[in-house]
């Protein structure tokens, strides 16, 4: 994908509604150095409404897939992501950002949508991402249950605990 694409020409756009459609994949999620999604399909249907002369309200709608690390294994999950969110614009003297109004530069015109297209998609991940039951990768939950065992003293005495754990684990009773 070329993110050139993705810069929106606004002086350029017809008064009323205008549609867009984007279909990011894995080179849009590689070209922007993303840190938590490098890979994904997503599409990307945008309308963007022209009031006046400046002023610009930008619905976006996202749905795909993205490739997030599992918590517990850590091997690339899918991710189903679907997504609403608005954007106003408005042409001004310089581009700046203020709490849900974007200003851009009237002599520019131009809107990147890069970096808001990616931040909506980020936003959208559940905070907590884990394969379904059964679909981890079994070498690593077998070491991490080999470890959790050790840690907490299950596999009997081969390992000691760490005496500051067992001070607390005496407060705890």
């Amino acid at each position: 994908m070329d993110l050139e694409t993705l810069k929106i020409d606004l002086k350029g756009l017809n008064e009323g509604v205008n549609y867009l459609e984007f279909d990011l994949d894995d080179t849009y999620f590689k070209a922007i150095d993303a840190l938590e999604v490098s890979q994904g399909k997503v599409r990307v249907l945008l309308d963007i409404t022209r009031t006046g002369n400046d002023f610009f309200t930008l619905d976006f709608h996202e749905t795909g897939v993205v490739m997030v690390p599992c918590d517990i294994c850590l091997d690339p999950m899918e991710q189903s992501i679907e997504i609403t969110q608005r954007l106003e614009v408005k042409l001004g003297t310089e581009n700046s950002e203020e709490d849900d109004l974007v200003m851009v530069a009237e002599d520019e015109g131009i809107l990147d949508i890069t970096w808001y297209l990616y931040e909506f998609i980020a936003l959208a991940i559940p905070i907590k991402h884990v394969h379904a039951p059964g679909k981890c990768n079994p070498a690593m939950i077998r070491t991490l249950e080999e470890y959790s065992a050790t840690r907490s003293g299950q596999e009997g005495n081969e390992t000691p605990m760490d005496p500051r754990w067992e001070a607390l684990l005496k407060l705890k009773e």
